[in-house]
């Protein structure tokens, strides 16, 4: 007889979940309450990122077209046409889950569930039995603690995703992935961006460095950042918002005409029945282990409910891990390693990386020496334009071995995953050098930076 396996949510875990525990011979049923894909395909990365490609296009036209001899009069941009544009690609890739669900045999149910056992849900009074459970309920977006960000009219990223015209002024409340790139979005069509972010650097996850680049190319663009900067107090002024700032240099008041919040995203556990069963939920997190069960015997979670990082490409991962630990016997075991995550930021410059930042490996005790290459000396880069980012590798001095992988500039956010699988191999130096890459190439610099680690990097001349 078939196991059966309940997966609550339909987002990157849960699906990849149920089309990999179908895979493995279940008889699966997931559970969505609103639309399959989760947040990543109907509100974050998929819409997103068209309005990334959206904004990269127009500035391309405009401002790179006229250095090359291409020439285009009064380009301009119909901002509902791209909104359109938008909508159709992701009801296009939501047809594509659906699609991929039946499939593989998996039985889509549309409602609310919430559990009432171990191996028993009920959606929306119908009752669903089950051998295992995987929850994937996803997370929502967060809001801090500030007076104001309650104000009618205050953006979520859920919310600039639907803007129905764009405004004179925007000021983005975080400094993060969802803020720099939203950021890069408003600012290629014209709006006066402003980023608040509490901590020194933006993007506080990524390489210092690399970070900076980025800062500096928006700064060009017309982008203020404000940071070592807490938000104090939000008000409505006239047409728009009055910002209260406070930061090392005092209090400052900013005016914009919409407030966008970006400052991360929280699980959605609530109203799961979750600890009435007795999984154990930490400041509204499922606690898991590295096999992604919970404390209840046939009970797992994967996704942004549990994961320490809440992307798409780790849910995938770990709903992969969840399905495999229920259906794979003979004392097979799978175990999730986060070690090889990476990070991909779709600004203008793009900007990833994966492993450790050159502080965090100093921070761990590393002997560490630092490979650069920049994208100036790179003959790709040079004839797209885009030759103002790096490749940085950090690596250990004992054994040459490569610990992380920085990036701006670029297709940045494909090249990372050659420092993945780097990563994942224990690859050295010499492994990357002696590994031929097709000329021309932006991934010419990946070699040429584990080259410059000493000194002797061909196509730029040593420090």
């Amino acid at each position: 007889m078939k196991k059966r396996v309940l997966v609550v949510g339909g987002g990157p875990g849960g699906y990849v979940a149920a089309i990999r525990a179908a895979q493995l011979g279940a008889s699966v049923t997931v559970v969505e309450r609103k639309r399959p894909g989760g947040t990543c395909l109907n509100v974050g990365c998929i819409p997103t990122k068209v309005l990334l490609h959206a904004a990269e296009l127009y500035t391309a036209i405009r401002q790179e077209g006229p250095t090359i001899g291409i020439y285009a009069d009064n380009p301009r941009f119909d901002w509902g046409a791209i909104l359109k544009r938008k909508q159709e690609v992701v009801d296009y890739m939501v047809e594509g889950v659906v699609g991929l669900l039946k499939a593989n045999g998996v039985t889509l149910v549309e409602g609310t569930a919430r559990l009432a056992g171990p191996r028993t849900a009920e959606v929306d009074g119908r009752r669903i039995d089950a051998d295992a459970v995987i929850v994937a309920s996803g997370s929502e977006p967060s809001l801090p603690p500030v007076p104001g960000l309650d104000l009618p009219g205050i953006l979520t990223s859920d919310g600039a995703l639907s803007l129905e015209s764009l405004p004179r002024s925007i000021a983005i409340a975080g400094g993060g992935v969802i803020g720099v790139e939203f950021a890069s979005v408003f600012a290629a069509f014209g709006v006066e961006v402003t980023v608040v972010e509490m901590l020194p650097q933006i993007l506080p996850n990524v390489d210092a460095e690399i970070a900076g680049i980025l800062r500096k190319s928006l700064e060009a663009r017309g982008v203020t950042f404000h940071t070592g900067a807490r938000l104090g107090s939000v008000s409505r002024d006239g047409d728009g918002y009055s910002l209260e700032i406070g930061s090392g240099g005092g209090a400052l008041r900013l005016f914009a005409e919409r407030v966008l919040v970006a400052t991360g995203r929280r699980p959605v556990t609530r109203g799961l029945g979750l600890e009435e069963i007795g999984v154990e939920v930490q400041r509204g997190r499922v606690v898991t282990n590295a096999r992604m069960e919970t404390r209840v015997p046939g009970v797992y979670a994967v996704g942004d409910c549990t994961s320490p990082i809440m992307l798409a490409h780790v849910a995938e991962r770990e709903g992969e891990v969840a399905a495999e630990n229920i259906l794979l016997e003979d004392g097979h075991k799978v175990h999730m390693d986060y070690k090889t995550v990476p990070s991909a930021i779709y600004t203008s410059p793009a900007v990833a990386s994966v492993g450790l930042s050159e502080e965090e490996a100093v921070r761990r005790g590393h002997r560490v020496r630092v490979g650069r290459f920049p994208l100036a000396g790179n003959g790709k880069s040079i004839i797209t334009g885009d030759a103002a980012g790096m490749v940085k590798i950090v690596s250990d001095e004992r054994y040459d071995e490569v610990l992380g992988v920085h990036m701006a500039g670029g297709p940045a956010t494909d090249m990372i995953a050659e420092g993945g699988l780097a990563l994942r191999l224990e690859a050295t130096l010499e492994e990357l050098v002696s590994t031929i890459h097709p000329h021309p190439t932006v991934s010419e610099a990946f070699p040429e930076a584990a080259m410059a680690t000493w000194g002797q990097a061909i196509h730029f001349p040593p420090a």
